[in-house]
């Protein structure tokens, strides 16, 4: 549940909120910190080597590699807003998080969630044009043109959790009572809305329907995207480069698909009034499971990544387990 603590007379005022706890027992609470503790560091590890690798290797000073790194940083600040915070209450026993802190976590977690987003299409359209484009790879990638692209991204990612934010909060909040034990994982914006009592909440629930319309165009673009990747993978003559672009695509598209249709379905659907397990899981899914795979899919399967990294840590004459160790 998510109680409203008020610190003045105002009934719509708000102080701050109590997270439902996960469980009132104290061992299962111990394991829900201990899993979300190997989640956050398994994310942690993995994008903290690709942005290492990329940073200190010149030779992956390239579009595609930039572009990775700015994945990974985006994943690596998607789950540091929300696991650090659910970590800390579980394993303090304590539930309460204020309206400060609960604002800054709707508005980073949209902002990174939407550039993890975004960057996804640029990178599809990257891999498009040196794919199907390789002649006028040079001049539509330049540097300038990867830096315009990354910094619209960060921009318009901004703005849009700006204005859900903005949306999601306007209103005020008259009940103290949202009946849905998967809040204690973070401040979700389907479950803060049930709190207000005024029509100004249909303003964000706007926000959120033109979101998801948004969400499906480039999830078709991406679609379009890789269906002539694919076309023109299938004219290599190489069977090793065919098996190399498919096992990079197919995963992007899977993990891509997961998280459009599990946010949209989070964000879209009725709200109950009563626990689910289903809102559980579509939350930690699209929340968790793409910083976590993205450098998998992503780097760890890239060879000059993985060099890089061996390099990085001193480990040459060890590459042949250290790669079996990454794949």
């Amino acid at each position: 549940m998510i109680v409203v603590e008020k610190i003045i007379v105002n009934q719509t005022s708000l102080s701050g909120f109590l997270l439902l706890e996960f469980s009132e027992l104290r061992e299962l609470q111990i394991l829900y910190f201990v899993v979300l503790l190997a989640f956050y560091l398994a994310a942690l590890t993995g994008n903290l080597l690709i942005i290492s690798a990329v940073a200190f290797d010149h030779h992956l000073h390239t579009p595609m590699y930039f572009f990775l790194m700015n994945l990974a940083l985006q994943d690596l600040g998607s789950v540091s807003v929300i696991m650090p915070k659910s970590m800390a209450n579980t394993i303090l026993n304590t539930r309460y998080i204020s309206n400060l802190g609960c604002v800054a976590q709707v508005l980073f977690f949209l902002f990174f969630m939407a550039s993890d987003f975004f960057l996804l299409t640029v990178m599809a359209y990257d891999r498009y044009i040196a794919i199907c484009k390789p002649l006028q790879y040079e001049m539509l990638m330049n540097r300038q043109a990867c830096t315009q692209m990354i910094t619209s991204v960060w921009i318009i990612s901004f703005l849009y959790g700006v204005l859900h934010t903005g949306g999601t909060f306007a209103p005020p909040f008259c009940s103290n009572l949202v009946n849905q034990f998967f809040c204690e994982f973070f401040c979700e914006i389907p479950q803060l809305l049930k709190l207000t009592c005024s029509d100004l909440y249909l303003l964000e629930i706007g926000i959120v329907v033109v979101s998801a319309v948004i969400g499906l165009g480039c999830f078709i673009f991406i679609i379009i995207t890789y269906v002539h990747i694919f076309a023109a993978v299938l004219k290599i003559p190489s069977i090793e480069g065919r098996q190399k672009a498919f096992s990079t695509g197919l995963p992007h598209l899977i993990v891509f698909s997961i998280f459009v249709f599990t946010g949209c379905f989070a964000y879209l659907k009725p709200t109950s009034n009563t626990p689910s397990h289903l809102d559980l899981a579509l939350t930690i899914i699209y929340s968790m499971f793409p910083p976590l795979m993205n450098p998998v899919i992503y780097s760890m399967r890239n060879n000059k990544i993985k060099l890089s990294l061996l390099k990085l840590l001193g480990l040459r004459h060890s590459k042949n387990s250290f790669i079996n160790l990454l794949v």
